[in-house]
């Protein structure tokens, strides 16, 4: 049961994403939500607690795009509290720059909340594309 539950509430994330909107992801969001980008420079490093995440990794990173950012789930797998996803980000920045970034989400979830999302992604075009956030 767990493992469905939690399943579908990424799928519905995702599905919403697609098509641009990101106020399921972000109403999904515990208050104690951390999000950590692995590897190594300037956009690796862990945000902790909702309103973190939201001030100082998303709302900087938004900020860059010209348009609706949008992310298409390619795969979704889950097993219990965890939710692996491969999907495909699309937007143009605002200096006429693609950010169409390739990720894998590992997402934790808990009782109908995202508890922790570790991200991994092409840090290079990150680098390339955007400013790094603060």
């Amino acid at each position: 049961m767990e493992t469905t539950t939690n399943k579908r509430l990424v799928e519905t994330i995702f599905a919403a994403l697609a098509a641009g909107d990101r106020r399921p992801f972000a109403g999904a969001m515990a208050d104690d939500f951390s999000w950590t980008i692995t590897g190594h420079g300037p956009w690796a490093g862990t945000w902790s607690g909702k309103d973190e995440v939201r001030r100082n990794l998303i709302a900087p990173l938004f900020d860059q795009f010209a348009g609706v950012y949008r992310s298409r789930a390619l795969r979704i797998i889950a097993e219990g509290a965890t939710v692996v996803v491969e999907c495909r980000g699309d937007v143009a920045t605002k200096s006429g720059r693609r950010y169409d970034n390739h990720y894998c989400y590992v997402i934790e979830c808990q009782g109908g909340k995202l508890r922790a999302l570790t991200e991994y992604m092409d840090t290079a075009l990150a680098e390339a594309v955007l400013a790094p956030p603060a």
